[in-house]
């Protein structure tokens, strides 16, 4: 008799992999785009596509760089990878960054996965939950952490709050309904392109991840669980919690979280 699982796992869904690494990371100080700055003894460029190669499902990486960057280009050229790995020029804004980085990706699987190259530490399972919901037949797939803090909203300026220099609390929002959403982001590929298209009259800066777009063209947006290992690395305060992090604990343990 056989000893093989009667269930074996289910193949690894191959998408397309943007990694989004245009940031110029002037809050970290180093004088180097974000990307570029050294973490752990590497770049957080390297430990994002670290994730993103050994979860298993890029069928090919995109990464989309400050224009006219050769450094991280060159960061990308010599990886070790199974899997093609190519750069375009970001834009000034990010989802300038990612219409590029479509469009650098060409044909090939129907689903896409946008991952900000900050989040250098998210754990390949990650990509592996949003790649299989996309696969289930969803068009767009958010990895999000639930919200542990109170959460205020701010009510808009008035005579009153200038007089005692403070914002005044217009509400406090249920936070068992509220969620911190993350990277990777999984799109169908054509939906995400479409929501681009249709963005054009939108402010840039006031579209802050992928999923808002597929919002505006009336798509849902579903949830996985997200990790706790995936901060956004946007501060000098942030780089000492993921070096502290990566110091605490073996980087192939961090990766596997």
């Amino acid at each position: 008799m056989s000893s093989s699982s009667p269930h074996p796992a289910p193949a690894v869904p191959k998408v397309a992999v943007i990694i989004v690494a245009a940031g110029s990371g002037q809050r970290l100080g180093y004088g180097l785009p974000k990307a570029q700055v050294p973490l752990g003894g590497r770049t957080i460029l390297e430990y994002a596509l670290q994730g993103a190669v050994e979860s298993g499902v890029a069928d090919r990486i995109c990464v989309a760089v400050p224009a006219g960057d050769t450094a991280l280009r060159a960061i990308c050229a010599r990886f070790h990878s199974p899997v093609p790995i190519s750069t375009v020029d970001g834009g000034a804004s990010r989802s300038e960054s990612v219409r590029r980085a479509l469009a650098g990706i060409g044909g090939g699987p129907g689903g896409v996965l946008v991952h900000d190259a900050a989040r250098a530490l998210t754990p390949p399972e990650v990509f592996r939950r949003v790649a299989r919901a996309l696969a289930g037949g969803a068009s767009a797939v958010v990895p999000a952490v639930a919200v542990v803090d109170t959460i205020k909203t701010a009510a808009p300026s008035g005579p009153d709050q200038q007089q005692i220099a403070a914002e005044k609390v217009a509400g406090t929002p249920d936070r068992s309904l509220l969620r911190a959403v993350q990277t990777p982001q999984g799109f169908d590929a054509a939906t995400l392109a479409e929501a681009h298209r249709n963005a054009a009259g939108l402010d840039p800066d006031g579209i802050t991840d992928d999923a808002m777009l597929l919002e505006t063209i009336g798509q849902e947006v579903f949830l996985v669980n997200g990790s706790p290992l995936s901060l956004k690395i946007t501060s000098p305060l942030d780089l000492v919690v993921a070096e502290a992090l990566l110091a605490g604990q073996q980087p192939k343990r961090i990766m596997e979280g």
